[in-house]
Parts: structure tokens; C-alpha cells; sequence
């Protein structure tokens, strides 16, 4: 079975970042102050993947397009800060049976719309 996730996060002194598992309806949130917004994407992708069972067929929608692009290899990771970040959800990503990461525009990001965010 496919699981479907929307992640989102938000940077600044509010930061945060969660998921949407619209399959089951579970909903994560965690705040973390001082994250910037790349920063807090990477993370929302990092933690659903940790929350899923090993194994599973995933496809996370996102409306982070420079986060996509670059975990989907499109876009170059000149921070070090998120090439760790992106090094660690490669990591994840590859302990599943599959996974697709998609950008949505904002307006499609359910997780957004259930995080407030």
C-alpha cells in the first residue's frame, strides 16, 4: 500500500515542522525555534520518514520546491547545514521499499493547511 505524506515547515523565531499521513489521518507537529525555512522542510521530510514502518512505498508531497529538487538531484546543495540534512532523509529514503518526493503548490499542501502553518 502507498502511503501518502504531506510535510511542511516554517522558519523564523515560530519554526516548526510536521506531516500529514493522509492514508490514516495522523498528524505530527514539532516546534523548534530558529530554523530557517529550508531548514525546517528538510526536517518535516526527515522525521515522516522516521515515523513510517521500514519498508514502506511512500510518496511525500511537498510545496518546498528547492527541497524537491534537491533530494531529487535537480538542484545543487550549496549549504552544508542542509547537504547533512539532505545526506540524512538520502539515508531514510533508502530503508523504504520506495519513495517519491513531489512539489504541490502551496495551496495543495494539506499538512500546511493542518498545521497552521
Amino acid at each position: 500500500m502507498q502511503i501518502n505524506i504531506f510535510v511542511d515547515g516554517s522558519g523564523g523565531n515560530n519554526s516548526g515542522y510536521g506531516f500529514y499521513i493522509a492514508n490514516t489521518g495522523e498528524s505530527s507537529y514539532t516546534k523548534k525555534s530558529n530554523l530557517t525555512n529550508n531548514q525546517s522542510e528538510y526536517m518535516a521530510i526527515i522525521y515522516a520518514l522516521k515515523t513510517v514502518n521500514v519498508g514502506s512505498e511512500i510518496v511525500i508531497y511537498s510545496d518546498s520546491k528547492n527541497t524537491v529538487c534537491q533530494l531529487n538531484h535537480k538542484y545543487a546543495i550549496n549549504n552544508n547545514q542542509l547537504r547533512s540534512l539532505a545526506k540524512e532523509a538520502w539515508i531514510l529514503i533508502k530503508l523504504h521499499k520506495s519513495v517519491k518526493i513531489i512539489w504541490i503548490p502551496r495551496n495543495k499542501n494539506i499538512a500546511g493547511k493542518m498545521l497552521g502553518s
